[in-house]
């Protein structure tokens, strides 16, 4: 039997010998590996944390002891230790296990994450409130040496450091050199400082030393022990913040790491533990290639791991046309060999933004400026004060983080900077943290901004290419989708709204890929009698007023892929409110309803919030059925719909 199988919480592991706790990594490994190729998810950073994970467990009682993880897509192994393993074949499906810690899953997930560099803030507010109720217990946080990019986490290893609060901080290294691991000699000086009776000589000395010589000599010594510690271990940094660094520390060696922790939970005052991992471990593939499976989509598995040597062999699941994503990389690389004014901007995704090719071709004119995208926008900022033409390619869940700076450092200077807003819509299996759901309600509001949303992949181009010759501000959100080419119109309205259909009935009017849609979704109305006009607004801001003018409808439909609250409808339902306020127009909005949207497929999001084309038809047909003129209809056999029970009667 694997060991595994006998691990339902952190308690049971603590009697295990060091032998079946490395057997059990190699089977938390394996359940990792499995799981993510068939479902999809993050891989290479939650393998190479296992040992890690096992040794915080191990070590510390988790659960009286808190644990809080950074970004949270390394913490598989915590979740398969704490009671979530016979159920973590459902990862990042509907209404199983999230790909991140969730306060709501369990409560040995004591921090919800999902965006970068938060966990150091957390924690010290955790540790404080333990300080303020007098209770003894220990606050730990692992974060990531990319996440230590963050503006935020920096901020928060000084007010930590200044408190002077019980914290234990461990840095995950697993790609940016903080330090070089000197092998045998780190591993030995780790154990010297670490020692408990070490640490309490110090103190004593430093103590006596301080009422023999006094404050000013004991500061001097202060700074030759900061300095040879620092010389040593390349830690004076965090010793400058007021942390104790410790490191570095092999972190895959359990015997060591093991050994570290019991030392730790007698030290006092914040401490920084550095330890060295390997993105992939225990699977060779993302051994060699980290990138490529840091997340990855689900796969079909073509020949098992029988021979126990890492190695599986499995094929991507094919998609037979190319995502917006795509359309932007090829055509920002096309558009960057004619103008020398380009400059891309990404905070820790080129690849995820399609922007590796860029950065190929033109590394002089491509920025990475990790996760910080607060410095991301500005940056572009001045850029573009320079006369560059700067792209920031972003998520629009992590355009967020840096609203401030989209309002005083672009907006307000009129600097014209393009927002290539990527994942903006319903993403799928990350979760409530990484819907791009918001983007149009706050970005609609700020002064000088133009918004707008591409239908398929010649649009995006076009757009793009129009957005850089403009003196001005221009967001472009597209979804994490294919680019359904639509057809209809070769010479396109792009500074407007193009009618891609009359109607006599009614008019949808959508932006973005749910323009595609609604087209769908009139051919099958029109089986039943209903005549709906389709109509690709293109412009969220400003709205093309002289098509809604010349508007001549007794119902208009709003489609969008954005919180109802101040989205696309709202805009809409405001032009009619201020300008046509005595017709008699009904206009009816579909979005995504106030909610935080859980992880499930892309597809499976839609439909529960009607945004299907079976769903759209469905409803439509509802609301014209409410009139009593018009006849009622055998939907599913005159519109071929297989499942008319559509889920916003449900919300």
């Amino acid at each position: 039997m694997a060991i595994l199988d006998n691990i339902n919480s952190p308690k049971d592991i603590k009697s295990l010998s060091l032998e079946q706790l490395e057997l059990l990594a190699k089977e938390i490994r394996e359940k990792i590996v499995s799981t993510v190729l068939i479902n999809g998810g993050h891989l290479a950073s939650p393998l190479g944390v296992v040992e890690l994970t096992i040794a915080l467990h191990y070590v510390f009682d988790i659960g009286n002891d808190v644990l809080i993880w950074d970004v949270g897509h390394q913490s598989y192994a915590h979740k398969i230790l704490t009671g979530r393993h016979h159920n973590f074949d459902t990862l990042r499906k509907k209404g199983g296990i999230s790909g991140y810690p969730r306060r709501e899953e369990s409560p040995l997930d004591f921090f919800g994450t999902g965006h970068s560099s938060t966990s150091i803030s957390s924690a010290l507010g955790m540790a404080i409130a333990r300080n303020m109720e007098g209770a003894n217990y220990n606050v730990i946080t692992v974060i990531g040496d990319g996440a230590m990019t963050g503006g935020m986490a920096m901020e928060a290893l000084s007010h930590a450091g200044h408190l002077g609060t019980n914290l234990l901080v461990i840095l995950n290294d697993n790609e940016m050199s903080i330090a070089p691991n000197t092998g045998a000699l780190a591993k030995y000086f780790n154990r010297l400082i670490m020692a408990y009776p070490y640490k309490r000589a110090k103190e004593d000395v430093g103590s006596f030393v301080k009422r023999i010589v006094g404050e000013r000599v004991t500061r001097t010594i202060q700074d030759l022990e900061k300095s040879v510690k620092g010389f040593i271990t390349k830690g004076s940094l965090f010793q400058e913040l007021g942390f104790n660094y410790i490191g570095p520390v092999d972190g895959h060696d359990l015997p060591l790491l093991i050994e570290c922790f019991q030392n730790l939970r007698h030290f006092s005052g914040p401490i920084l533990f550095h330890c060295r991992t390997e993105k992939g471990k225990g699977f060779k593939q993302a051994e060699e290639d980290p990138q490529k499976y840091h997340g990855v989509k689900p796969k079909k598995i073509l020949k098992s791991d029988e021979e126990g040597d890492g190695i599986l062999l499995t094929q991507d699941i094919e998609e037979t046309v190319k995502s917006f994503t795509e359309y932007f990389g090829e055509t920002i690389c096309k558009l960057a060999e004619k103008d020398k004014r380009i400059v891309a901007i990404t905070a820790a995704m080129p690849a995820g933004t399609g922007l590796t090719t860029f950065a190929e071709k033109f590394p002089e004119r491509f920025f990475d400026v990790g996760i910080c995208e607060q410095h991301a926008v500005t940056l572009a900022g001045g850029f573009a004060c320079k006369g560059l033409r700067p792209v920031v390619a972003i998520y629009s869940t992590f355009l967020q983080r840096a609203y401030d700076q989209i309002i005083h450092d672009i907006c307000l200077q009129n600097l014209p900077v393009i927002f290539a807003i990527d994942r903006a819509g319903l993403v799928g299996e990350d979760g409530p943290t990484h819907m791009g759901t918001f983007d149009i309600s706050f970005l609609r509001l700020i002064p000088n901004l133009k918004i707008c949303a591409p239908r398929d992949g010649h649009d995006l181009k076009m757009l793009l290419e129009l957005a850089l010759s403009q003196e001005s501000p221009i967001a472009i959100r597209y979804p994490k989708a294919q680019a359904i080419p639509t057809g209809l119109i070769d010479e396109r309205n792009l500074s407007g709204a193009d009618i891609l259909l009359s109607g006599t009935d009614g008019y949808l009017l959508a932006v973005g890929s749910k323009v595609n849609t609604c087209l769908k979704v009139a051919e099958k109305l029109q089986k039943a009698g209903l005549y709906i006009g389709v109509i690709d607004m293109r412009w969220i801001k400003p709205l093309d007023t002289q098509v809604l003018k010349d508007l001549s409808t007794p119902r208009i439909f709003t489609i969008e892929e954005n919180t109802l609250i101040g989205g696309f409808g709202s805009a809409i339902l405001e032009y009619f409110n201020d300008n046509r306020p005595s017709e008699d127009i009904k206009i009816y909005r579909f979005g995504v309803p106030d909610i935080f949207c859980e992880h499930a497929t892309r597809e499976e999001q839609l439909k529960m919030f009607g945004l299907t084309v079976d769903e759209l038809t469905c409803k439509i047909l509802e609301i014209f059925e409410q009139n009593p003129t018009f006849p009622t209809l055998n939907i599913s056999q005159e519109l071929n719909i297989t499942d008319n029970s559509h889920s916003l009667q449900k919300l």
